[in-house]
């Protein structure tokens, strides 16, 4: 993001000098010739310094803003701008693509099919949207760089549900002697990208998952005791914090049963209730830990969102804040100025009846 062309056209109309001394009336009478040379040296002097400013100082301030950025080792985020800013006399208007992506397909996208977000309010400073689709992009590129999956083995599964599924499955399957003490494994796989809703109600999270529960013997192939879907539904609470974009997580329903028959779909209710424990306590941690570091919201160095108040739509979600400078504007833009280059031939400095307006 950058100013990339700047354009000026100023003028002094109108100054004034007032003399004093023994010489005043002899000043009084040149003040018209002094006060037109210094109006045109001024005027020769305005354009520079504006485009100075805004091709150099201004884009130094908007090199610090993460346009395009890693957020963990998995995926990415691209807030490149779709369009010229609108700008008018109360309101600056910036559409970004607010998209993630997996690091290791730079150049994939998915096909937008949320509603246009609409911005109402006035009450705050700055007001950002965020659709559904900015979520879903985010769901799917975690899908895609194959981070939703969870693998437990031996100690690492809880010891109640441990002994609730040896319980369950070896009344009912013959097992030899040699594996039926094996470390139990339990697979959690998601099998679709999860999708969300935004309602002004709240904002949820659909996933679809596989399950799988086996034997492991140590050096021998696995036992596989069953295989299930899990459908689960997430509750969503978005907060903005400083720059980032956090999400808290919550299991709110949860189901599971067999693809293979309804007789074994049965057999899982008694499984239901402390596999969603399992879930809130072994797995729900895990992802708020993710989503709790947050997703930095595009700003300048040195500013902060404050006063944050979060309001659901149908499809998308607004925040509005007000703009804190934890650091000084000239502290930032001093701090990421150029090098001034040291060859006079090298200055870039345009005619005076140029010079600042479009990023």
């Amino acid at each position: 993001m950058k100013v990339s062309n700047v354009s000026c056209q100023a003028s002094v109309s109108r100054m004034h000098a007032a003399f004093g001394g023994t010489f005043r009336r002899v000043y009084e009478i040149l003040s018209t010739f002094i006060t037109s040379g210094m109006r045109f040296l001024l005027n020769q002097q305005i354009c520079p310094v504006l485009f100075h400013a805004g091709m150099v100082l201004l884009n130094s301030l908007l090199d610090t803003v993460p346009v395009r950025s890693s957020v963990d080792n998995y995926v990415g985020i691209d807030y490149s701008l779709l369009k010229d800013p609108a700008v008018s006399a109360s309101h600056l208007d910036m559409d970004f693509r607010g998209s993630f992506f997996p690091l290791d397909q730079g150049n994939w996208s998915l096909l937008n099919q949320a509603v246009e977000p609409q911005l109402l309010e006035e009450e705050r400073m700055v007001y950002v949207a965020f659709s559904e689709f900015f979520f879903d992009t985010a769901l799917e590129s975690y899908f895609q760089a194959g981070a939703l999956q969870l693998l437990l083995v031996g100690d690492k599964v809880p010891r109640d549900l441990d002994m609730l599924l040896r319980a369950s499955y070896f009344g009912s399957i013959v097992l030899s002697p040699a594996v039926i003490d094996s470390p139990l494994k339990l697979e959690l796989r998601v099998t679709a990208p999860p999708r969300c809703t935004i309602k002004p109600s709240g904002t949820t999270v659909s996933v679809t998952a596989s399950v799988i529960i086996a034997l492991a013997p140590p050096n021998q192939p696995e036992v596989q005791l069953s295989t299930m879907v899990m459908d689960a539904r997430l509750s969503a609470k978005m907060t903005l914090r400083g720059k980032a974009l956090r999400i808290q997580l919550d299991l709110r329903k949860f189901r599971i049963y067999s693809n293979q028959s309804t007789l074994e779909s049965l057999a899982l209710i008694p499984l239901q209730a402390p596999l969603k424990t399992m879930l809130q306590i072994g797995v729900m941690p895990l992802l708020n830990e993710r989503t709790r570091r947050g997703v930095q919201i595009p700003l300048p160095e040195g500013i902060d969102f404050v006063h944050e108040v979060v309001t659901n739509h149908a499809g998308f979600i607004t925040i509005g804040a007000d703009l804190h400078f934890a650091k000084g504007l000239r502290e930032v833009i001093e701090k990421n100025r150029p090098a001034v280059p040291t060859d006079p031939a090298a200055s870039s400095t345009p005619p005076p009846s140029t010079a600042a307006a479009a990023v």
